[in-house]
């Protein structure tokens, strides 16, 4: 093993804290299932694909006071999709109890994320190999990927790799796909009555894997801390320096979680949020006209500086722009085989066809915008065959129109400042930090709590802790049924089931919060500086939850 920073060495001591019904033995757990459950939407067809496993109940656990013997299992693990912080405390937690309950288990873990299984890829799991990893940032323990497990091809060698192992159970950690594979995964198991079960685990630093079992999703804690360390890093320099504008964009394509919580904790004067904009039908030309009139007035006060946080899927909320994407990609899907594109040797040319292929309202959107941003909306689309909004500069686009918008300004006398901006896009910075005690914590329930599922007989089940603003000894385990966050929607042009995804609420506390301050902060410096996450310290410093989920949570339990 490499030689390794003082800080890696600590972590690795950390023992992470347990709900007390799971500290007190794996083997002495006690079930407790609540009402049948159905999909969030769209029940009809959601029962008809999954007629052996929708329907099931919630369940939470608890120490029954005596235990029992548990059969010898043998289970396979997938880190799958995207990194976030805590993903290594998910496996260590699911080997530790698997250990627990019969030192004979074995873990396996499959390479490369769902390929793996479908490969038959993997390694067995050992106390040296894991004890290398708990509490540390990344995926590399066995790496990621993102396969999606859906063809009958893929289940039948999944299948056989199962069967060469003896594997009897598969755990997933993922997002909102990553676990929508996990449920078909779950369901073609059971319909072909091969004894596999099936867990997932809800990982996305986005936070739009939600509900009432599911709080957070885990590694949301710990990038929206680093995010927030380093705005603040950049709003001491800006508040110091006062002469430039900082347009930060954020991780975060379907739901601006991340921008939200980022901005809670460091109160920056302009905050854009995806989900407000789609609401409000704001155009691209009324952001940019609203985000130039507080330049303005910030200028005409002395402040020719501030810091504008900007989701990173702000662009397909833009109704001009969704529309015109959504015509896009059916239009490059097309244009794949096209001879005269592939053809086409310069931007401009390319630029030409797709204008002449696109609807004339979204044409004109496109043909608006500068020649960088239409070269990225051309770019390779992703998995689904969308834009990859990552690779969109909005940032930039913004600061183009808001400059060229002051200077319109300038010349009616209604701007007297300078504006001087710098860009910046944080995203991969926040994926594969050490997590924060919550995250470390949290992660080895979820993987400690996957076990206790598969101990006790269910497949189709999510990991779930709840009651997570209180101590770690008083979080709830138990587990919800993936099928009752369900709905479909159109991937490919075809209507798919998908686990549905939790946007911001604008009627919600934490939205809230951001627009009973904003005018205040858009004109008066309240920057907070959260400075690095902490470790060790007082649990009021080290163990401290995200502003989101203090403010969902309190509005929860003030309704109990």
């Amino acid at each position: 093993m490499a030689k390794l920073s003082p800080l890696q060495e600590e972590r690795l001591k950390y023992q992470p804290k347990l709900p007390k019904s799971l500290s007190q033995g794996i083997n002495s757990l006690e079930m407790t299932e609540g009402a049948a459950t159905q999909s969030v939407r769209d029940q009809e067809q959601i029962n008809a694909l999954f007629a052996n496993t929708y329907g099931k109940p919630v369940v939470t656990f608890s120490n029954s006071g005596s235990s029992k013997v548990s059969e010898v299992r043998n289970v396979g693990v997938i880190l799958s999709g995207g990194q976030a912080p805590g993903g290594h405390n998910v496996i260590a937690g699911l080997y530790d109890a698997l250990k627990s309950a019969n030192p004979d288990n074995k873990l396996y873990g499959f390479l490369g994320g769902p390929s793996g299984i479908i490969d038959g890829k993997y390694i067995e799991f050992t106390d040296e190999y894991i004890n290398e990893y708990r509490n540390t940032g990344g995926f590399d323990i066995i790496g990621s990927g993102r396969t999606k497990l859906e063809t009958e091809d893929q289940f039948q060698e999944s299948l056989k790799v199962c069967k060469s192992l003896n594997i009897s159970a598969v755990v997933i950690i993922g997002g909102d796909d990553s676990n929508t594979n996990a449920a078909l995964l779950a369901e073609w198991f059971v319909k072909n009555n091969t004894g596999i079960q099936v867990i997932g685990c809800p990982k996305t630093i986005d936070g739009d894997l939600k509900n009432d079992q599911i709080e957070i999703s885990f590694g949301f804690d710990t990038a929206t801390k680093t995010y927030a360390e380093l705005i603040g890093n950049i709003q001491r320099d800006a508040n110091s320096a006062k002469k430039y504008w900082h347009f930060i964009k954020i991780m975060g394509r379907s739901a601006s979680h991340v921008a939200l919580e980022a901005a809670l904790q460091t109160q920056p004067n302009i905050t854009l949020i995806s989900e407000e904009v789609e609401a409000k039908q704001m155009s691209l030309d009324s952001i940019v006209n609203s985000m130039a009139d507080i330049i303005a007035k910030r200028a005409a006060n002395g402040k020719n500086f501030g810091i504008a946080i900007i989701p990173e899927g702000l662009i397909e909320f833009i109704p001009e722009m969704k529309t015109m994407i959504a015509n896009l990609n059916d239009i490059m899907a097309e244009l794949e085989n096209d001879s005269s594109y592939i053809a086409a040797t310069s931007m401009h040319d390319k630029f030409a066809i797709v204008e002449r292929r696109l609807d004339d309202v979204n044409a004109s959107a496109f043909s608006s915008l500068p020649a960088g941003i239409k070269a990225q909306l051309l770019a390779d689309r992703d998995p689904h065959g969308n834009v990859q909004v990552s690779k969109i500069e909005t940032e930039k686009l913004l600061i183009e129109m808001i400059s060229s918008k002051l200077n319109e300004m300038k010349s009616q006398g209604q701007f007297v400042g300078k504006f001087s901006a710098q860009s910046h896009f944080f995203g991969y910075e926040g994926r594969c930090a050490f997590p924060s005690n919550f995250d470390a914590d949290y992660c080895y329930s979820l993987g400690y709590n996957a076990f206790a599922l598969i101990n006790n007989g269910l497949t189709g089940y999510l990991s779930s802790v709840r009651n997570l603003t209180k101590p770690a000894s008083e979080w709830i385990a138990g587990g919800i049924p993936l099928t009752m966050m369900m709905n479909m929607e159109k991937r490919h042009g075809e209507m798919k089931p998908v686990i549905q995804k939790a946007l911001v609420k604008l009627d919600g506390p934490v939205f809230k919060q951001l627009s009973d301050n904003r005018e205040d902060w858009a004109m008066n410096d309240r920057y907070l500086f959260p400075g690095a996450i902490q470790y060790f310290g007082p649990s009021s410093v080290c163990d401290i939850t995200t502003r989101t989920l203090q403010l969902e949570r309190a509005k929860e339990l003030a309704n109990v």
